[in-house]
């Protein structure tokens, strides 16, 4: 059952996270956040934000490789299509080949059943764009956006975090 409770929180965290606006600014202001705390933490992540028909922000820490990059824009492709985060649909999907089945049509090269890409949502508009974090487990990609966008709209984290993982 821990999948259908992380189904359930993942569909709150989107209904929930939605900006009043975003733009540069806003884009900047999440991802300087998120480069914060992963040089503070020594994470080996790229973060990328971007809107449909352009890159708002992009960085690279020590660690992260190439392989990061391409697996964000494929994170991104996934959020684009879907309009729901790709660990959501990492969940929903529940592919243990990454992939998405054939009858989906989606290229590998261009998509992936991984987590840490995230829907920007504006209120009355959509989704608009994507945030993404690739160089730490999936689960943690996620929770990096996550975290970084609840604190930039006051929403406390707790209130939107995942269940802890039960230890096997």
């Amino acid at each position: 059952m821990a999948a259908a409770e992380d189904l359930k929180k993942l569909a709150e965290q989107e209904d929930r996270l939605v900006f009043d606006r975003f733009d540069e600014a806003v884009a900047f202001d999440i991802g300087a956040a998120i480069r914060a705390r992963g040089v503070t933490e020594k994470f080996p992540i790229i973060v990328d934000i971007r809107l449909w028909d352009r890159a708002l922000f992009y960085c690279a820490l020590p660690g992260s490789t190439v392989h990061n990059t391409e697996w964000a824009r494929r994170k991104i492709n996934v959020v684009r299509t879907f309009h729901r985060s790709s660990y959501r649909m990492v969940l929903h999907k529940a592919r243990t080949d990454r992939t998405f089945a054939v009858g989906d049509a989606l290229p590998i090269d261009d998509y992936v059943l991984a987590g840490g890409g995230f829907p920007i949502r504006v209120k009355g508009v959509g989704v608009i764009g994507a945030i993404a974090v690739s160089g730490l487990p999936e689960r943690q990609d996620h929770e990096v956006v996550v975290a970084a966008v609840c604190d930039h709209l006051g929403i406390p984290r707790q209130e939107l975090a995942l269940p802890p993982v039960a230890n096997s």
